[in-house]
Order: structure tokens, then C-alpha cells, then sequence
């Protein structure tokens, strides 16, 4: 993050630590006064529940308004994606394709994802609106390559399922797929061979229309986090189209003192609409120091960290079910940086972060820093290391392009196996095709992904080792 933002925080900060010390020496409150904390502290908790389904509706809203795509057909990305796309840190060397589903008036709905052939794979992720996982599918999901038919079927669907499908059963109308296609070369045979995958209706089973794919790579795609009063009107979206989970039922009377009811349509005044914003910065203040002060490390003492509390990889695996645990903060600092669940996270890919240099310094834009790659990195496909704006999370606008990767040909490698890769404002004079561009007044931050990592990744007995500042 750059200093005028960690300024603005700081300042936020010592602000809202002396209104805190007026208040608590105030005895007395007016019905205004009272109603204007009530929207901000609601609005605090509101954000970090709401933030995974919001992170999903903005998505959503971008294919809608954006480009020609509909639910329940697929919009893809005929190149490697570049800064155009907006979405939080996305995979930069891989094709992508993506596809929103809506079970409530449609009914099931089939998926087809096509087996693995021709030396690539998909690896595809299906969660539901809370992006929960629903299940993987590729060479490394639950079909190990063969191909896989899923039906979505809507909450609280009860007839059988057909012979021939996998049903998936999420407790949302809505879900998505992202599927990514794994080929060594990302030309139009990748993407051919993405456009294998069908959506259709159950109903049209039996003689499938052909699967519309609309063509987002030139669009500007921008699903970041708005933390304002249009963070609201998602959430009010997606508490009028989803049923309420038992769960979450507690918040059923929060959102109502925000304006948000099933059934009634969200206005706002001015008043209102200020105390709401106010609560929202204040949110992204409480999880931008979340996210600062670091996740958990996948090195004892070092600053590469896995991208997911323990606590949220273990909910996840049991849906949120376990009667005495919801890390609904965990979730909540989850998908202010990143989208989609894996159901089976470190057998297709996993994925690494690191927002300091070896000394504990954020990374500076300005400055050049080197990142080697071990000789030998435990991966069966390939790995990555892509820079991140780090105060949106995206991709860095307007940079040619945003990583390097193990599949890129010309990467220059040292005498013992091993890779430099140099991130900075300039590439330097014998070592530019090593390089990924950063801007000189912007922060940011890293992202190392292992595809198909092996036993040994786990093991930690090869040590990706932590990026240091050159001159």
C-alpha cells in the first residue's frame, strides 16, 4: 500500500479513537446520534459477513453489464488474462473460462466438463454463491481426468438424480465454475480445447442446444471491493434472490437496521447513506490490518504465508457445518483479496503470498526486488510468480504484463537450475525476459502458484526462499 492510504488509516484511525473516547465519557445519547452508531458498527459486521457473496455478485454484475454473457452460459478470456481484467489476483497464465449458473427458475442445470487429453487438463472449481466448494473436476478432481457430468440442482431439490450424473447440491439458487485450461501453449488450441465444456438444462437433456462462450479479454472487468454504499446494494441482492441459511439467521434483524429486507426494496437518505460509507471504511481500515499484519507462514519464520486461515480451510471442507465454529472473519479477509474455493486444495494447485521482502520491508514499486526459484520446484505442471496492485489486489493496471512463469520459454535459467525472477519499475540490461513490470507509485504485492505441487512442495524440503531488495 502506498503512504497516502496508510496515511489516510492512520488518520482514520486517530479519529476514530478520540470519537471513541467522547463517547464513552457521554452518558447520554440522542435517538439520532444512536441511530447513526447502530449503521456504522451494523455495517462493519455486515461488510465482513457479506463478503464472499458480494465478491460473487460483483462478478456476476460485470457479465451482466459489461459484455453480452448470461447466466448459465460461459465467458472466457481468449488470452492469458492481462490488467483488463479487474477480478482479485487472478491467474495471468492460464485461459480462463467462467460460468454463472441460477437454478430458480431454470431448475437443474448440466455442466460437462470434457476429460483431460492432448497433454493438458481443466482444473475447475464449482462453488455456490457463499463460495463455498462444491467440487473440483480435472485431472486432479473427482473425475482424475476422465470427463465428469454434473447436475446443479436447487436448494432443496428431491427427485433422483438421472443415472450418468454427479450431482451437485449447493444451498444457494446461484454458483459459478471457474475453470482454467492447462496447456503448455495458450494459443487457440487452449482455448478450442476449453470450449469443449457444455452448460445446458436438465429439460434439454435430451437434445442440448450448443453452449454460448462470450469473449470477455478486451473488456475492463472490475470486480475489486468497493468499500461504499454500492457494497450494500450487492448485498441487498443477494439477500432478495438467495434463501436464508439457518446459520445466518442473526443477521436477518442487523440488515434490516441497514435498510436490507427480503421482499422490500433498499433505500436510502443522505444520512443513511453516509453512516453506511463511514461503517465501510471503517471495514476495510479492520481487514486491511488483518491482512498487513500477515497470514499464517508456510515457512516457519519467513514471509511467504498460505492465503487462507487454518480455521477457513477447515470450515470449508465440512460447509460451514461444525455447530461450534464460523470463522466469518477469516472468510471475510478471505474474499476481500481473492475469489473462488477449492475443494481440494494442494492437489491441483495451491497457492502462496508474500506482501514484505526478506528484511519486513512492503513492497515498493519503485524499487527492484529478485525472487529465485530453487532448481527443481516439486510441480507435476508448471509455477508461477504474478506482482499484485497491493491496494486492490488486482492485476497492476496498464503494466505489459503481470508474471513469469515456468511454461514461458525464453526465461533465462542460472548454472545450478534455478530461476531469477526480478520485479521493479525496469527491467534490468540481459535479464528482461525475467521480468515483471511494476508501477513506480504503487505498492504491491506477490503470489507464488504451484500447479499439480507434489509431496516434496509439502514436505518443505525444497524452500522457496523469500524476495530481497536489489540495487
Amino acid at each position: 500500500m502506498t503512504a497516502r492510504p496508510l496515511l489516510a488509516l492512520a488518520l482514520a484511525g486517530a479519529i476514530s479513537a478520540a470519537s471513541s473516547h467522547a463517547l464513552r465519557a457521554q452518558t447520554t445519547f440522542t435517538p439520532a446520534q444512536l441511530a447513526e452508531r447502530t449503521i456504522e458498527r451494523r455495517a462493519i459486521e455486515a461488510v465482513n459477513w457479506g463478503m464472499s457473496a458480494v465478491n460473487y455478485d460483483l462478478m456476476l454484475q460485470e457479465m451482466l453489464n459489461k459484455t453480452a454473457g448470461k447466466v448459465n452460459q460461459f465467458l472466457y478470456w481468449s488470452r492469458p488474462l492481462d490488467w483488463h481484467n479487474q477480478t482479485l489476483t487472478p491467474n495471468p497464465d492460464a485461459i480462463y473460462f467462467m460460468a454463472f449458473f441460477n437454478t430458480k427458475d431454470a431448475g437443474p442445470v448440466v455442466v460437462e466438463v470434457p476429460p483431460a487429453g492432448d497433454g493438458g487438463s481443466l482444473n475447475a472449481n464449482f462453488v455456490d454463491v457463499w463460495q463455498i466448494p462444491l467440487e473440483d473436476a480435472g485431472l486432479y478432481g473427482i473425475d482424475k481426468g476422465a470427463g465428469v457430468k454434473f447436475l446443479i440442482l436447487p436448494p432443496g431439490h428431491s427427485d433422483p438424480v438421472p443415472a450418468g450424473y454427479t450431482a451437485l447440491r449447493p444451498t444457494t439458487f446461484g454458483s459459478y465454475v471457474l475453470l482454467r485450461a492447462n496447456l503448455a501453449s495458450h494459443s487457440a488450441a487452449a482455448v478450442a480445447y476449453g470450449k469443449r465444456a457444455k452448460v445446458y438444462l436438465l429439460s434439454q437433456a435430451a437434445n442440448p442446444p450448443a453452449t454460448t462462450f462470450t469473449d470477455a479479454a478486451d473488456v475492463v472487468f472490475d470486480s475489486t471491493i468497493r468499500y461504499d454504499a454500492t457494497f450494500f446494494t450487492s448485498l441487498d441482492r443477494i439477500v432478495q434472490s438467495e434463501p436464508w441459511l439457518p446459520r445466518d439467521r442473526a443477521m436477518i434483524d442487523v440488515l434490516r437496521s441497514l435498510g436490507i429486507e427480503k421482499g422490500k426494496p433498499f433505500n436510502l437518505d443522505a444520512g443513511s447513506k453516509a453512516a453506511l460509507e463511514t461503517g465501510a471504511r471503517e471495514a476495510q481500515a479492520w481487514l486491511e490490518s488483518k491482512y498487513d499484519a500477515g497470514l499464517a507462514p508456510f515457512y516457519p519464520g519467513d514471509r511467504w504465508t498460505v492465503p487462507a486461515m487454518p480455521e477457513l480451510l477447515a470450515a470449508v471442507q465440512t460447509d460451514f457445518n461444525d455447530p461450534d465454529k464460523y470463522p466469518v472473519d477469516a472468510r471475510g479477509l478471505t474474499y476481500s483479496f481473492a475469489y473462488i474455493g477449492i475443494k481440494r486444495l494442494g492437489t491441483g494447485q495451491f497457492y502462496l503470498i508474500s506482501i514484505k521482502d526478506r528484511d519486513g520491508n512492503a513492497f515498493d514499486g519503485g524499487k527492484t526486488y529478485r525472487l529465485t526459484v530453487p532448481a527443481n520446484p516439486p510441480v507435476e505442471q508448471y509455477w508461477s510468480a504474478t506482482a499484485y496492485d497491493r491496494a486492490t489486489h488486482a492485476l497492476i493496471r496498464n503494466m505489459p504484463r503481470a508474471s513469469r512463469s515456468s511454461q514461458i520459454p525464453e526465461m533465462q535459467k542460472n548454472a545450478d537450475g534455478s530461476v531469477d525472477v526480478y520485479f521493479g519499475p525496469a527491467g534490468l540490461v540481459g535479464k528482461e525476459s525475467n521480468w515483471v513490470p511494476t508501477d513506480p507509485k504503487r505498492g504491491f504485492e506477490l503470489m507464488f502458484r504451484a500447479y499439480a505441487p507434489t509431496k516434496v512442495f509439502f514436505d518443505k524440503t525444497w524452500k522457496l526462499p523469500d524476495v530481497e531488495r536489489v540495487n
